[in-house]
């Protein structure tokens, strides 16, 4: 049986799209919501969700994302508690999760304990932004029985040389999709995205084979989300709905992120 994200990324395909991965961070703003929120765009058509789990030193992420970590934080969020809100997810929607976040809180568990727990939860896939390839196998190893698969991240900067590497641990590991970084900087919402994108998405492309290609960072528009999904195989959208969120007025904010959700979905058929 194939697994749940390479399903949702072949089904999008199927549809003439690219998959709409929404990223929301576990305890932000509170418990409940977060979970709410997962809900409303997994309603809202989301085919794979990234679970944030919040830490202390969020070295790829923006203001936005930093914001919810840092209140997920003083929230009591913790490792454990993700994995509760990703069983709350799973068990309320047919959306695949994965979890995205740092190393450190995943070595502090235990790789073997994490699994265990996080397949338990129904997690299907891990993103570790700080983790290089050449150091991943005990993770990997750790993951394969657990049947949850590594996500991958490659970027603006890396060589050819650095995506083959990147692209064929990918592989080996059968990963979920590969996870191409739209820009040199951190996440949040651009005005506009940088106009080497299509090069960089075309030398990832020359060497990807049948592995899905996901584009995140920067995403913050319908437009833009159509422009991406030219380029890429799903496109992974987190701060801007958090934006949303923030933005809305009081007891409104569910549905406007639940809302450009909607739309950022409809866009991704480009």
């Amino acid at each position: 049986m194939e697994h749940p994200i390479r399903s949702a990324f072949a089904r999008a395909r199927s549809e003439g799209r690219a998959a709409f991965v929404p990223y929301l961070m576990a305890g932000y703003p509170d418990v409940p919501t977060s979970i709410a929120l997962a809900q409303a765009v997994a309603a809202a058509g989301a085919d794979v969700i990234e679970l944030g789990v919040p830490f202390s030193d969020p070295l790829a992420d923006g203001a936005t994302i930093q914001h919810a970590s840092q209140q997920a934080l003083a929230g009591g969020m913790t490792l454990a508690r993700c994995l509760e809100v990703a069983r709350a997810i799973t068990t309320s929607t047919a959306v695949p999760v994965a979890l995205m976040g740092y190393y450190n809180p995943f070595l502090k568990m235990g790789l073997a304990s994490l699994c265990e727990r996080a397949a338990e939860a129904g997690v299907s896939g891990v993103i570790i932004p700080d983790l290089p390839t050449e150091e991943a196998e005990p993770l990997i190893a750790a993951l394969a029985p657990a049947g949850i698969r590594p996500i991958f991240l490659v970027t603006p900067t890396s060589s050819d040389q650095r995506i083959a590497r990147v692209l064929a641990t990918a592989r080996e590991a059968e990963s979920g999709f590969v996870y191409c970084v739209s820009l040199s900087g951190v996440t949040g919402a651009r005005n506009q995205l940088p106009t080497e994108l299509p090069a960089f998405m075309a030398r990832i492309r020359a060497q990807s084979g049948d592995l899905p290609l996901g584009i995140g960072f920067g995403i913050a528009s319908p437009e833009q989300a159509a422009a991406m999904a030219q380029l890429g195989d799903g496109i992974i959208v987190g701060s801007a709905l958090l934006n949303a969120y923030d933005a809305a007025p009081a007891g409104k904010g569910i549905a406007a992120a639940a809302e450009l959700a909607g739309r950022l979905r409809a866009a991704a058929r480009g």
